[in-house]
C-alpha cells in the first residue's frame, strides 16, 4: 500500500464510458482543494471517440492505462469503464498499488470480483463501489432509525428503482442478461443488506415485457427472505416517469421510513429528498404519528461520496463498507438477476 499524504489527494480516471463517468470526473476537478487530477486514459477507442470530447475532459493529459499508473505520486484511480470492463480494470489498478473509486456493477461473474476484493484486502487498499445512495441524507437518515430500533422490529421493505429507456438504452441494456435489474438492482439490494444483512433466500422474477422488439428483461422483480422480513426489489425499463418514484419503504410493527422520491431529478438538486415517517410512540424528537422529516439539500450528486473516498483513503476514517458487504451485495445482486452464481 502506497503511503498517502495529507495534501491533495492524486488521482486518475480510467475509463469513460460508465454512464457516471463524465459525472465523476465533473466532481472530482470540482473538489480541487481534495483531489488533484492528473489525466485520464480509455483504452477502448470507441468509447473515447463518444465520451472523450465531453467538456469535463476539456486540458487534462490523455494517457496510456500504464502511463496513468505510473503517473508519479499516484495515489488513486476512478474506474469507470463500460461495465464489462470494470473489474479487470479494477483488478489491474490494485495490482498496481492504487485505490480505487469503481462504479457498479461487478460483472456478470463473481471469482472475478471475489478475487479482487481479496487482493485488495491483503494489499489494505481501499476500494469504494460507486453507489451513490448511501451518502444521500434520506437514506442515512433511515439507515440510523432502523440501526436506533426507532421502527421496531422490520417486517418490510420495498424498494424501486425504475426508468423509461429509450431503444438505443434498451439495446444496451440487452448485452446483459440480467437486464435493467443488473444495471440498477445492486443501489437497492445495498439498501436493504446494510439494514438487514445476508438473507436466506433470493428468488428473481425476470420478464420481458415487449419481446417482439428486443431480448432485454426490462422488468425485474426479487425477494429477498429472512426470518422475520420480506424485502422486494424491483427495476423496470419501461415506467412513464420512473425517476420520480423511485423509492424505498421500511416498515417497523413501531413505525415506517418512506423515501418517495429518493433523490429530486438532477436539474433540482438543491432541493432536499422527500421523507415521510410514522412512529408509534415519539422517538429522537420526533412525535408519533405520520410526518414529514426536514433534511439537507442533496446537492452535488457524487460529491459527498468522493469526499468520503478521500477520508478513508488518507486514514481520516474506516470505510463503512467492508469487502465481504462489497462482495454479499454483488453475489446477492446476481442471484436476484437470476445468474448462476460460481
Amino acid at each position: 500500500m502506497r503511503e498517502v499524504s495529507k495534501g491533495k489527494i492524486k488521482i486518475g480516471q480510467i475509463g469513460v464510458g460508465h454512464v457516471h463517468a463524465a459525472g465523476k470526473m465533473e466532481a472530482l476537478r470540482r473538489l480541487s482543494d481534495i483531489f488533484e487530477v492528473v489525466g485520464v486514459a480509455e483504452p477502448d477507442p470507441v468509447w473515447r471517440e463518444k465520451n472523450g470530447g465531453k467538456a469535463v475532459y476539456n486540458d487534462l493529459p490523455w494517457m496510456t492505462e500504464e502511463q496513468l499508473l505510473n503517473t508519479p505520486g499516484l495515489q488513486a484511480v476512478a474506474v469507470e469503464n463500460d461495465e464489462f470492463d470494470l473489474v479487470p480494470t479494477a483488478s489491474r489498478c490494485i495490482a498496481a498499488g492504487m485505490h480505487i473509486h469503481l462504479d457498479k456493477p461487478g460483472g456478470e461473474t463473481l471469482p472475478p470480483f471475489r478475487e479482487m476484493l481479496a487482493e485488495a484486502g491483503r494489499k489494505k487498499l481501499t476500494v469504494q463501489l460507486g453507489y451513490m445512495y448511501r451518502t444521500n441524507p434520506a437514506i442515512r437518515f433511515c439507515l440510523q432509525a432502523v440501526r436506533e430500533g426507532w421502527l421496531g422490529q422490520i417486517f418490510e421493505v420495498h424498494a424501486v428503482m425504475s426508468i423509461t429507456q429509450d431503444k438505443n438504452a434498451r439495446e444496451w441494456l440487452a448485452r446483459y442478461k440480467g437486464g435493467n435489474m443488473y444495471i440498477f438492482g445492486g443501489h437497492l439490494i445495498d439498501l436493504a443488506l446494510s439494514m438487514l444483512g445476508k438473507p436466506d433466500n433470493i428468488t428473481p422474477y425476470q420478464r420481458r415485457t415487449q419481446p417482439e422488439k428486443d431480448d432485454l428483461y426490462d422488468n425485474g422483480f426479487a425477494v429477498l427472505e429472512y426470518p422475520k422480513t420480506v424485502v422486494s426489489i424491483r427495476s423496470s425499463a419501461i415506467e412513464v416517469e420512473g425517476f420520480s418514484r423511485r423509492q424505498l419503504v421500511v416498515c417497523g410493527d413501531q413505525g415506517t421510513i418512506d423515501i418517495r422520491p429518493i433523490e429530486p431529478p438532477h436539474h433540482r438538486l438543491t432541493e432536499s429528498p422527500k421523507l415521510r415517517m410514522a412512529l408509534a410512540q415519539p422517538r429522537g424528537g420526533f412525535q408519533a404519528g405520520y410526518q414529514e422529516v426536514p433534511l439537507p439539500p442533496l446537492g452535488k450528486r457524487y460529491d459527498a461520496q468522493l469526499i468520503e473516498f478521500a477520508r478513508i483513503v488518507r486514514g481520516e476514517i474506516e470505510n463503512p463498507y467492508t469487502l465481504e458487504h462489497e462482495l454479499l451485495v454483488q453475489e446477492s445482486l446476481l442471484k436476484a438477476c437470476g445468474y448462476p452464481i460460481q
